[in-house]
């Protein structure tokens, strides 16, 4: 099996109404979680990287444990570039193998914004590799990227049309009212406007930052338009809470074959209930 583009696997999830969840990993750990569980449940599913995981683990070490957990699963995957924003880097990785990729200009004035993603989409067609690109910009903290609530703003429907356009985007990430990391109080998203973003276009939308949203409101964004859902905080903190409570009850421990076990099973918990939220088991 093999490494793949996210055009058909959206296009597929647009069509029966359901969206393909999108799990942020870090670690040979974190793909063998999203890759397996996905695999057991017969769900599609994509492995998104920020650039500040890339450096971590290096490009080569995460295409091939990617292109592994592809030939062990049965199952061709997405790894894909999630938020990133230098073309140069943006092609290094994409002749490494990867066949997926948002290119982030969100925070350029909207005709900078065109350019540069237009640019990254020619190149990327070139490869077979797909594009996501986001106009409008969400708030809050993912990896290095950190947005203000003062410099995010909401994605303009009479906008949408010319961007996808002009540019050949594959999927779009619409800015509604989620936000990266987790909310300080309760969450709310503009359905309407949501609507009339699917009203001006076929091309598939993405809702970012669906950590710490409820389930009703993502499968209403669902429902609505949406068949991509981006999950990273959540799988994080599952992880990071199951290897605290481990070391709480085992202070003596230092074999990471047993303290990380707890954290993988806490994270599948995560990627099942997540799965089952987009409505992509047995999608495959």
């Amino acid at each position: 099996m093999y490494l793949i583009s996210t055009r058909e696997m959206l296009r597929k999830a647009q069509r029966e109404g359901y969206a393909v969840p999108a799990f942020n990993i870090h670690n040979l750990e974190t793909i063998q979680v999203v890759a397996d569980t996905a695999a057991r449940m017969g769900s599609p599913v994509i492995l998104a990287g920020t650039p500040g995981t890339f450096n971590y683990a290096g490009v080569d070490y995460l295409v091939a444990i990617c292109r592994e957990a592809a030939r062990t699963t049965q199952r061709p995957l997405a790894l894909h570039l999630d938020h990133h924003d230098d073309p140069a880097d943006i092609a290094h990785k994409v002749c490494a193998g990867v066949r997926s990729v948002m290119i982030d200009a969100s925070h350029a004035p909207f005709e900078q914004n065109i350019a540069q993603v237009a640019a990254v989409v020619q190149f990327c067609h070139g490869y077979d590799a797909s594009v996501e690109a986001e106009l409008g910009r969400l708030g809050g903290q993912e990896d290095d990227l950190t947005v203000s609530e003062k410099e995010s703003f909401f994605t303009d429907p009479l906008s949408v049309a010319g961007f996808i356009s002009r540019t050949g985007i594959d999927s779009l990430a619409v800015a509604i009212g989620s936000a990266h990391g987790l909310y300080d109080g309760e969450p709310q998203l503009d359905f309407a406007r949501l609507v009339q973003i699917r009203s001006h276009t076929d091309t598939p939308l993405v809702l970012h930052g669906a950590s710490g949203l409820p389930d009703l409101m993502v499968k209403r964004a669902i429902a609505s338009g949406i068949c991509k859902v981006n999950v990273a905080t959540e799988l994080k903190m599952a992880f990071a809470d199951a290897v605290k409570t481990y070391f709480s009850h085992h202070p003596e421990a230092n074999d990471p074959r047993h303290y990380i076990q707890p954290g993988k099973d806490a994270m599948r918990k995560v990627v099942e209930e997540k799965i089952l939220m987009c409505g992509s088991a047995d999608k495959l």
